[in-house]
């Protein structure tokens, strides 16, 4: 009975749902975490009666056939890049996007990551390193006897030394973006990674040429919204309970033909 291989594929789709809704809820107060939804298609027809052919020669052609499908299956599930409220949290290292844009951060590998996530440290050296340790790209490293750090909406860090009365320019951040942000793949702890899917990025200074502004001591919070996931959560769960029953009522049947027989 196809009806059980058919109520299986639900199932099985509304699990992957649920664990997406899950990843969503446990990041809800992740740095920089974006929420993610699985994406779902039909699955092939079977075809018992063709249409557009006549049924006897001389007949018109059968306008609607009778074509049963054969379930649902997981397509994808894509990340939503849209921007996470601010919050203040008075860390001159820390820095949030206002707008498109991500930080470029150097992998141990040598790889070159991405990430929203922008709780930044002081490495032993005075590098700007992530929480990771993982530096920042263009390095920016602070001068032992940095007393201010000012970090404007363009990028450009500025350094307070004792004894200068102005500060000292250490250089400009940059922030790089993608023609298709939900292609990059997600690695965790924040990163994500080039792929084809996202195509090559394109770097260039905060607040200029489409790039975001960079505010300092804000971080980007997680995009998650509490309403919307319990909402999504819900709806999943009476559609995995919608499908049990259609297994339950299609075995049901196959007793009642199988009691019929005996």
């Amino acid at each position: 009975m196809r009806a059980l291989a058919i109520a299986a594929t639900g199932m099985s789709a509304q699990q992957t749902n649920l664990e997406v809704i899950a990843n969503n809820i446990a990041n809800i107060n992740t740095t920089g975490f974006k929420r993610a939804r699985a994406e779902f298609t039909d699955l092939l027809y079977q075809a018992e009666r063709a249409q557009g052919v006549p049924n006897v020669d001389g007949a018109l052609p059968v306008p609607e056939g009778a074509l049963v499908g054969l379930g649902v299956h997981t397509v994808g599930v894509r990340n939503l890049h849209m921007q996470g409220p601010l919050a203040n949290t008075g860390n001159p290292l820390d820095l949030a996007i206002n707008g498109r844009g991500w930080f470029q951060v150097t992998s141990p590998g040598g790889d070159t990551l991405y990430t929203r996530a922008g709780a930044f440290s002081k490495g032993p050296n005075g590098e700007l390193v992530t929480a990771d340790g993982y530096l920042v790209e263009p390095a920016i490293t602070f001068p032992v006897d940095t007393t201010e750090i000012v970090i404007n909406e363009s990028g450009n860090v500025y350094a307070k030394r004792a004894g200068q009365p102005l500060p000292q320019l250490l250089g400009q951040l940059t922030l790089a973006s993608f023609a298709n942000d939900a292609g990059l793949e997600p690695l965790g702890n924040n990163l994500y990674r080039e792929t084809a899917a996202s195509g090559q990025p394109v770097t260039g200074p905060a607040a200029d040429g489409g790039f975001g502004k960079i505010n300092q001591a804000y971080l980007e919070s997680s995009n998650v919204d509490p309403v919307k996931e319990i909402t999504e959560l819900i709806s999943a769960q009476r559609a995995y309970e919608m499908n049990s029953k259609v297994i339950q009522a299609a075995d049901e049947m196959a007793a009642t033909v199988s009691k019929g027989i005996r």
